[in-house]
């Protein structure tokens, strides 16, 4: 090797957002003279530079180059010590390869974000609002969550009330308001409120919101339930001081046909007792059809101790919840976007449906998901595609797609089609966030879409794992 190399200092502390600078000096040991690139690998070099990037050195000559460090104030930049490395290759022997090696370290910075989804909820009883926080600092975030308003009439149900997120990842929080008192009657009241996101030794991060309590029957159906009442009191009360005369002539005709119109004296001595007609023939009364008795008690339909009677039926299997039915039900009674779904577990069949980040599936029991049933509101629809351990991707490139408030499917629930191990999935409008749960590996943590694009979810390909367990948002 004809190039001797020195890296002053081999050791560097950077500021996320900042700039370090490292003096790398390289000597030309050979007997000709040389040119040399210089070129910084590893995970630092996107954002290292060198200058100048080319140096010629003639045989015992020395020649300096400056490296320059600016990592990002991103996710990107991870704290703690990173190494870095510069090849150089010489033109006159590039086989010669030099890579003088030193450590950066990069400082941690906390730094998150949070948005409520949607900013304005309405409801009677509840509002269903989510936080969305995003860590954008390069070191594991912790925080706890409360929420406040003023006059305290809202009371406030947290789901987690506190949080663990790394770095360049996003949790959702799912919240419920409860309003203390109830509007029975009237128009609807905004109330505005705030939720706080609490880190240790750090100002809190607060979020504003506003929930619309809505009255739980309009003013109109009130005023009209009010005229209806008044209204009928007044008929009950015309009717009972202007009751009619009812009169019948019935007395009078038969007074006029001789008829008495009294009912006999019991202590009235009866006449002579009227004769009795003896009957020529005997009088034969039948019975009714419905009273008669079998003919026979020993014939061979009696066999078997309980023929002849109802035959009694089996019980109606209820019908299954699916996914479009629990959305369709979210929907009605919280606005926003959502997304349910459930899942086939091997040996176990369908799952009831869950909604909008709650896990469908199992964990820890080694059961896979063969298939899977979705269906979303207010996001123009849901289209995916299912991968199966054994086949891969079976149905191709025909993705199964449905509408808001509509059932997709994929997967398959037969013995004979292999566990899923992942799948693709988009909203039509939107964007959708996963988390999938796989075999040996556990959760892989949260992925959201831009607007319009698809993700996968699930084991890499080549690993084959089963899939486990999900969670969906929109």
């Amino acid at each position: 090797m004809s190039l001797w190399t020195s890296l002053e200092p081999a050791s560097v502390t950077v500021d996320p957002g900042s700039r370090a600078t490292v003096r790398l000096r390289v000597r030309n040991t050979g007997d000709v003279v040389d040119e040399y690139r210089f070129e910084p690998v590893g995970p630092t070099a996107p954002w290292t530079t060198v200058e100048p990037q080319t140096l010629r050195l003639y045989p015992g000559t020395t020649g300096t180059v400056e490296l320059t460090f600016a990592p990002p104030r991103t996710p990107d930049a991870t704290a703690g010590p990173n190494p870095y490395a510069v090849r150089i290759t010489p033109t006159e022997h590039p086989e010669a390869v030099t890579v003088p090696e030193g450590n950066l370290t990069i400082t941690p910075f906390t730094e998150m974000r949070a948005e409520l989804v949607p900013p304005t909820v309405k409801g009677r009883f509840r509002g269903r609002p989510r936080l969305a926080i995003d860590n954008i600092g390069n070191t594991k975030l912790t925080a706890s969550l409360t929420g406040s308003d003023q006059g305290d009439r809202l009371s406030y149900e947290l789901q987690p009330a506190n949080v663990q997120i790394e770095p360049g990842r996003a949790v959702f929080v799912n919240t419920t308001l409860r309003p203390r008192q109830i509007i029975w009657f009237g128009s609807k009241e905004e109330q505005r409120y705030s939720l706080a996101v609490r880190r240790s030794g750090a100002q809190a991060l607060e979020v504003d919101g506003t929930f619309v309590q809505r009255g739980f029957l309009p003013r109109w159906l009130a005023t009209a339930l009010s005229l209806t009442v008044a209204l009928a009191i007044a008929f009950v009360m015309i009717w009972l001081a202007y009751k009619p005369q009812v009169n019948t002539s019935a007395n009078e005709k038969l007074a006029e046909a001789g008829v008495s119109t009294l009912a006999p004296s019991p202590s009235a001595t009866p006449s002579a007792p009227a004769l009795v007609p003896t009957p020529t023939a005997p009088v034969v009364v039948e019975a009714p059809a419905s009273s008669q008795a079998p003919a026979d008690s020993d014939s061979g339909d009696s066999g078997g101790g309980g023929g002849g009677g109802s035959e009694s039926k089996a019980p109606v299997k209820p019908k299954q919840e699916t996914a479009a039915d629990a959305v369709n039900k979210l929907a009605a009674r919280s606005d926003g976007r959502h997304i349910c779904y459930r899942a086939y577990v091997a040996d176990k069949g369908w799952q009831d449906p869950v909604c909008d980040g709650a896990i469908a599936g199992t964990t820890g029991k080694n059961l896979p998901i063969k298939a899977l049933n979705i269906a979303t509101a207010r996001t123009g629809g849901v289209t995916g595609n299912a991968a199966h351990v054994v086949g891969g991707w079976l149905t191709g490139d025909k993705w199964s797609k449905a509408g808001d408030g509509v059932n997709m499917w994929m997967g398959s629930s037969k013995p004979a089609v292999a566990a899923m191990e992942g799948y693709t999935i988009k909203t039509i409008e939107g964007s959708v966030c996963q988390n999938a749960h796989i075999k040996d590996r556990g959760w892989l943590g949260n992925g959201c879409t831009k607007a319009g694009d698809w993700i996968y979810g699930g084991s890499p390909m080549e690993q084959k794992l089963q899939l486990e367990a999900v969670r969906f948002t929109v």
